[in-house]
C-alpha cells in the first residue's frame, strides 16, 4: 500500500487530534513507533510530523485535513 503524506504539522498534540478525527471520518492514517527520521524515531524534520493516508484515501483526506487544521488554528 503507497501512502501520501498530506499535511506535516509541528505540534504534536494537534497531530494527535488530527490523526484522531481523520478516523472518525473513516479514514485510515499511518501510525507507528517507526516515524521519525531513518534512524531516529520521534525526531521529524524541519516540517514537522507527517500526516499520511493510503494514495485511494488522500485527496478527500487533504480537504478534511486542511479544513479540521484552519478550524484548530482560528
Amino acid at each position: 500500500m503507497t501512502y501520501v503524506t498530506i499535511a506535516e504539522i509541528e505540534d504534536p498534540s494537534v497531530a494527535r487530534v488530527l490523526i484522531t478525527a481523520l478516523k472518525a471520518h473513516g479514514f485510515h492514517p499511518r501510525e507507528g513507533g517507526d516515524s521519525g527520521l531513518p534512524g531516529l524515531p520521534g525526531v521529524y524534520g524541519p516540517k514537522g510530523i507527517p500526516i499520511e493516508l493510503p494514495e485511494e484515501e488522500a485527496e478527500d483526506g487533504r480537504v478534511l485535513a486542511e479544513a479540521l487544521i484552519k478550524d484548530m488554528q482560528g
